[in-house]
């Protein structure tokens, strides 16, 4: 441990060093996670011959759970694991999810997907705790910092969210890959990725000082006593009792109706009573925070359309007028080529603004958020205007939504990591980055919902009543984004009250 928390923090320049290797390990694991996301519903659908309606279901539930996981993994980060720990128990478990899957997706689907929600649970929420870690309180680049790692969830998305998808259908190595293998060959290609991940991280934690050591460590920043054994190895076996119900959960999704309804409740319980046990000022910036969270649950609703109904969308309305790409491989990954380009670029032009004291506080950037995304939405909605005859429409336009709707999420998602370790206590850090994760699980669940609704609109019609369908879902979610982005605005100057010295 040859660098203090001190040391860490008080870097040059707009970023720490540590943030590169951070970086690098979150980039292998969002192509693990998006690769097998843009591959969900298609596969339900052409392999395990789902109806739309049940394959959408299917992907709310799915994805719900594997954001609603990760609050879990977040308390046990905080209580028993430490962030480290944790990171690399969830890694490990997508690694056999994965390989699971790649050895047979179409007897071992559940099982694979149930192994990789757990995992993802343990990993995703505490690689971003640490990362928040790097920053001083209020430090003026850690909204540069998430904006650049943020770039680095979505190289990982871009490579695996094309290169699973196009390798399963065929699209990408047809010749070198025989057909019968190619789904195989997609999900195995997600189990490699981690494991390089994996040893990124273990190279990465001698450069991050205290950061992320399990609680009762004798190194680590807040004094406790050790930590028992049991109780860590206990984590350990409980998470593996998970995999078979969330296996069952997943594949009946009138449990995840259940779960959900149970699930957030119960979570706000116990975020009132954390809140009961710090101080006045300390639950302002929590009660700041969950507004942050409740929001963020309709913006991911409507914007993660892109693994269910935009999903179907790209399959049967869309050519391939862009460079000659599959679809469906644009749609898993034009928003992340978008967001590799302009998230160090808007990262900066935070940072310029701040400097002349012009940059819109965070509540702003989030109306701004939604605003962007409705406007996607409704340029999705114009794609009807290019359409043919048998429903067919353009890619290119298409491609132009994508463009809008990644300004949006630009403006509140790395923002909205960034916030949470800034308005959390530092020993509810892990917890108030899995609620916001817990957010998107709900977000998932809506979007599932939503996107199952569109598929029964289209039951029995032609191709091209099925694009007037969706382009009409699309136009109105657009209006529900532009008037949530007004609110957010209007609220702002009592939310910034709350957050008190938090910009």
């Amino acid at each position: 441990m040859s660098l203090t928390l001190e040391e860490i923090q008080n870097f040059k320049g707009k970023y720490p060093k540590q943030i590169w290797s951070l970086f690098f390990s979150e980039m292998w694991e969002r192509f693990c996670f998006y690769g097998m996301r843009g591959m969900l519903v298609f596969f339900m659908i052409s392999q395990l011959n789902f109806h739309e309606k049940e394959a959408n279901l299917q992907y709310g539930a799915t994805q719900a759970f594997v954001y609603a996981f990760t609050f879990i993994g977040g308390l046990f980060a905080d209580k028993i694991l430490g962030f480290r720990k944790s990171l690399f128990w969830g890694g490990l478990l997508m690694i056999v999810g994965s390989l699971i899957l790649a050895a047979d997706p179409h007897k071992f689907f559940f099982l694979g997907i149930a192994f990789t929600v757990v995992g993802t649970g343990f990993f995703k929420p505490n690689i971003s705790s640490m990362v928040g870690q790097l920053y001083k309180p209020n430090d003026s680049r850690a909204d540069a910092g998430f904006s650049l790692f943020y770039a680095g969830i979505n190289l990982g998305a871009l490579l695996g969210g094309y290169l699973c998808i196009a390798i399963g259908k065929g699209e990408l190595l047809e010749n070198s890959i025989p057909e019968n293998m190619r789904w195989n060959i997609a999900f195995g290609l997600a189990a490699i990725v981690m494991v390089i991940s994996l040893i990124n991280f273990v190279f990465t934690q001698k450069s991050l000082g205290t950061i992320g050591l399990q609680p009762g460590h004798p190194l680590a920043e807040i004094k406790s006593a050790p930590m028992p054994k049991w109780k860590e190895y206990g984590v350990y076996v409980l998470s593996l009792i998970f995999v078979p119900i969330i296996m069952t959960m997943v594949a009946k999704t009138e449990y995840t109706d259940y779960f959900m309804w149970t699930i957030g409740p119960l979570t706000l319980i116990y975020l009132f009573y954390e809140m009961g046990k710090v101080t006045p000022s300390e639950r302002k910036k929590l009660w700041a925070a969950l507004v942050f969270i409740l929001f963020s649950i309709l913006f991911w609703g409507i914007y993660e359309q892109s693994g269910g109904s935009l999903s179907i969308f790209a399959a049967k309305n869309l050519n391939n007028d862009l460079l000659g790409l599959d679809p469906n491989g644009v749609n898993n990954s034009g928003g992340a080529f978008f967001i590799i380009f302009l998230a160090p670029l808007i990262g900066l032009l935070w940072i310029w603004m701040n400097s002349k004291k012009i940059e819109p506080n965070t509540l702003i950037k989030f109306g701004l958020g939604f605003i962007f995304l409705g406007a996607g939405y409704y340029v999705l909605f114009a794609t009807r205007l290019f359409a043919n005859a048998a429903g067919i429409t353009s890619l290119n336009f298409f491609t132009l939504a994508l463009l809008v709707i990644t300004l949006g999420e630009l403006c509140l998602s790395p923002i909205g990591l960034s916030i949470m370790t800034k308005l959390s206590t530092k020993n509810l850090q892990g917890m108030m980055m899995g609620m916001w994760f817990l957010a998107s699980a709900y977000g998932q669940y809506v979007a599932g919902i939503i996107g199952a609704n569109m598929a029964t609109a289209k039951e029995g019609s032609t191709n091209y009543d099925a694009l007037m369908t969706y382009t009409e879902g699309y136009k109105q979610l657009g209006l529900y984004a532009v008037i949530a982005g007004v609110v957010l605005i209007l609220i702002s100057p009592y939310v910034k009250k709350l957050m008190q010295d938090v910009k």
